[in-house]
């Protein structure tokens, strides 16, 4: 047995002198725990990817004492970390608006100047509540006595403010970064039910240096511009409305990008190895009942009745995909079977949850389910992984991770089946070469799964793609295939995605690219500009043959000066405008003018051969 001390005294023997906490066989804990010398310690700095999040959740508990201090008569509720930053639920009967935002980050710097100790205290339930109920902190009663723990970790800022936490927390205040913002405030219900108190929820984000502070206010003031909905308008792909909530109107130019993307990932699917099908958009509940979706899934689906009979509108293809492998028989010779669907889906998520193409009700899957052998499992990953990549390197997305997500709370199938489905499903990830983070309990009901998240051109992070391991469906719906014994088995089902979704994955390209997509999935290529109307007819000449090579073209010779013109398809995101004049009609010429500014003046074959070159992807 080694000698116990403080983590603070072993930081300072081993000359830890930025530590700001301690991670002990996995788990994360203030410096002024106790330890024993010989534990086996990592210190957290502020370089450690925990470092930020202790400082983050700290922050939060000296906003709640700032908000405090500036309105004594508030209540605290709750104040955890997220992306990026924190925020704190509050009843105040001051109503926060943004004027208070400077005065609350003030008062916030003036604590952290201050350099109050912080000091973990751990109580009896009753003692917490006795002392938050003196202190008229309701919240926090409630949530003391639902605890299960007999004991309570509280923490101190000297003895200026106390509130209940797990922790860990820094040291000292002081310890705490200036370089946080408060960003906006939202209403919230008390423990997320509508029937109980709305409180004010103020949330910040915070780094610790200034650069990346402004860096994130900067990509901040870029994601609105960026805004999907915003370019999809100025562009005239689609638009919502309120008659039919979370479904798209697409235009002539949105479904043009819409099929055009559709169209290349069957071109890549079919080079891989998959057959097309297509199944029912309604289907008895019976099916639903057999497949464990109707317990699990019956309120995000929407319903409809014929002749006595209740049918579901499909939220999910692979019931459907499972009733096309039953007909026929099946042999292990016949196995894997790559089966790919670009299925409609339509799920009832809620109506305040809906966001432009990000989140609707209606939409297009590009899924494939693939039926296997348990042997398969590994190379079947690692080829879809190698299709993955290469999708998403063709579409301007170069850095994605990878999360493995385990068994939920909720699920179906015995530990056994659970055990079985996460060892394959992680040494198919290792052999493809993945490294991945722990998502505990986000699996699917039926089976763990792997997610892939994108990030884009200022740093946010798109889950898009899945490959989900199922033992279970394919058993439950009675599919099965002749083994090498003779014998009937169950096939493995993988459950796969690179997009996720056509619509979310077209709005999570608008905002990658701003607008300006790459040429090959632009809906109109090429605009066709004159200076004035007497060029019209050999634009008009010159703009049928880029139409037969296979460009998408427009013509403009409406009666506006040049370079109204040319501001206008800007805002359009045309990406190359072809300007005809006096000297190009004289020369044969065009002058190709790129959305980046730069010009180009060619004769035509070689215009629509430098067109042609560009679109690379699909050529």
């Amino acid at each position: 047995m080694g000698e116990m001390i403080s983590g603070f005294e072993l930081a300072k023997r081993r000359d830890e002198k930025k530590a700001l906490a301690m991670i002990i066989a996995g788990q994360a804990f203030d410096l002024f725990s106790t330890i024993q010398e010989t534990d086996p310690v990592e210190f957290v700095t502020k370089n450690h990817p925990l470092g930020i999040e202790i400082m983050r959740h700290t922050a939060s508990h000296i906003m709640a004492q700032a908000i405090k201090e500036l309105w004594p008569n508030s209540q605290i509720a709750i104040g955890p970390v997220i992306e990026n930053g924190f925020y704190y639920d509050i009843s105040c009967d001051h109503q926060i608006t943004p004027d208070d935002f400077p005065l609350i980050e003030t008062k916030m710097k003036e604590i952290i100047k201050a350099d109050y100790k912080i000091r973990r205290e751990v109580v009896s339930k009753s003692a917490a509540i006795d002392l938050f109920a003196k202190k008229n902190e309701r919240f926090k009663v409630e949530l003391i006595q639902d605890l299960a723990s007999e004991d309570v970790s509280l923490y101190w800022h000297d003895d200026k403010f106390v509130d209940l936490c797990r922790g860990p927390h820094l040291p000292k205040t002081g310890n705490a970064s200036t370089h946080f913002k408060i960003v906006k405030i939202a209403g919230a219900y008390w423990r997320g039910d509508s029937k109980r108190e709305m409180l004010q929820r103020i949330y910040a984000i915070s780094w610790f240096s200034k650069e990346d502070l402004e860096t994130y206010l900067h990509n901040l003031e870029e994601a609105v511009k960026r805004d999907h909905r915003k370019i999809a308008k100025e562009m005239d792909l689609f638009h919502m409305q309120e008659e039919s909530p979370g479904c798209v109107f697409w235009h002539p130019n949105g479904w043009i990008l819409y099929n055009l993307l559709k169209d290349y990932i069957k071109k890549r699917i079919h080079e891989d190895g998959y057959v097309e099908v297509s199944t029912p958009q309604m289907i008895d509940r019976s099916l639903w009942e057999a497949s464990g979706h109707w317990e699990k899934y019956r309120e995000n689906m929407f319903i409809a009745e014929s002749e006595g009979r209740i049918l579901a509108i499909k939220p999910m293809n692979c019931p459907g995909a499972i009733q096309i492998f039953k007909q026929g028989t099946k042999s292990y010779r016949d196995l894997p079977l790559r089966m790919a669907e670009f299925g409609c889906c339509h799920r009832n998520e809620p109506s305040g949850a809906l966001h432009g193409v990000m989140r609707v009700r209606g939409f297009t899957q590009d899924d494939a389910h693939i039926f296997c052998t348990p042997e398969q499992i590994g190379s079947e990953t690692k080829k879809f992984c190698f299709l993955l990549e290469r999708i998403y390197k063709d579409l301007g997305f170069e850095n994605y991770s990878v999360k493995f997500s385990d068994r939920p709370e909720k699920r179906t199938g015995t530990d056994e089946i659970w055990d079985i489905s996460e060892k394959l499903l992680k040494n198919a990830a290792e052999e493809a070469g993945l490294l991945y983070s722990l998502n505990k309990g986000e699996g699917a009901f039926y089976g763990p799964k792997l997610e892939f998240i994108l990030k884009d051109k200022i740093g946010r992070e798109w889950q898009c793609g899945t490959l989900q391991v199922d033992f279970q469906l394919p058993e439950k719906l009675g599919a099965w295939y002749t083994g090498e014994d003779g014998q009937k088995h169950s096939p493995i089902m993988l459950h796969r995605a690179v997009l996720g979704s056509l619509e979310r994955f077209i709005g999570i390209m608008l905002e990658h690219y701003a607008g300006k997509l790459p040429l090959w999935l632009s809906p109109i290529q090429v605009v066709f500009a004159t200076i004035t109307n007497e060029f019209d007819n050999y634009a008009s000449q010159i703009s049928r043959v880029f139409a037969t090579n296979g460009i998408r073209i427009e013509t403009d010779f409406r009666a506006e000066k040049i370079s109204y013109k040319i501001r206008e398809h800007i805002i359009r995101k045309v990406p190359i405008i072809a300007i005809i004049g006096a000297k190009e009609v004289e020369q044969n010429q065009l002058t190709l003018r790129f959305i980046d500014g730069n010009q180009e003046t060619l004769i035509i074959n070689a215009a629509i051969e430098r067109i042609k070159s560009i679109c690379t992807i699909l050529h």
